[in-house]
């Protein structure tokens, strides 16, 4: 086998011999790829790791930038403390909605609550509704703006909240610091976040199903 084919077998064995799967989210799968969505969301082991930050966040309040199909937000729904609520974002309108079908389709829609529209307009609605800080952030959407999005997330953030930036390695595409836009956002994202007083992070390189890339991972401290 290619080194990548061993990386999905290994991706494969990990998810059933821990049972990371399960009819809601295979549902969710085949429903995004029915109706042309790109097959980018997470990995069924990311997915898990994703529920697990929530219950050990205890999170109540947890935003994410970027729903696609649903499968990361149905991952993060479940991790949710009793009554707690997911606050996604998504600018394809087509997306949204057959993410809202998938969502409710596991279970969770009254958990979660759909934006539409450019993240960049509808995170600043949220401050200006004063609604209770975000305990969780999973970020995972265009990564040219992921610098805003991580100063965005910050700011709706208590202290002690964790935020979670997917996609950050690209195939060791951010060591090249004349990349394209995807490329230059990463890198001046992981640049915010080692000068940002107020975050402690880290950034964990992964192999999987999904190839080489990795995930960026903060802490919001106290100010």
């Amino acid at each position: 086998m290619s080194t990548h084919e061993t990386w999905t077998a290994v991706d494969a064995y990990l998810s059933s011999t821990l049972g990371l799967q399960d009819p809601a989210l295979e549902n969710a799968l085949k429903a995004s790829e029915a109706a042309g969505l790109p097959r980018i969301e997470v990995s069924p082991p990311a997915g898990r790791l994703l529920r697990l930050l929530a219950q050990i966040q205890g999170a109540r309040r947890i935003l994410e930038i970027g729903t696609l199909g649903g499968y990361s937000t149905i991952n993060l729904a479940r991790g949710l403390a009793e009554g707690g609520r997911v606050v996604t974002l998504e600018y394809d309108p087509r997306h949204a909605e057959v993410a809202a079908a998938n969502i409710a389709a596991a279970g969770l829609a009254e958990q979660v609550e759909i934006r539409v529209g450019k993240a960049l307009d509808t995170l600043p609605q949220l401050e200006l509704e004063g609604r209770e800080p975000f305990d969780l952030s999973f970020i995972d959407a265009d990564k040219a703006n992921n610098p805003h999005y991580i100063r965005w997330a910050l700011r709706l953030s208590r202290p002690g909240a964790l935020i979670v930036v997917d996609n950050v390695i690209r195939n060791g595409g951010v060591l090249d610091p004349e990349g394209g836009a995807d490329i230059q956002g990463t890198r001046a994202a992981l640049a915010f976040i080692a000068d940002e007083p107020r975050l402690d992070g880290t950034a964990i390189q992964t192999v999987g199903s999904k190839g080489w890339d990795g995930f960026a991972l903060a802490r919001v401290l106290s100010e």
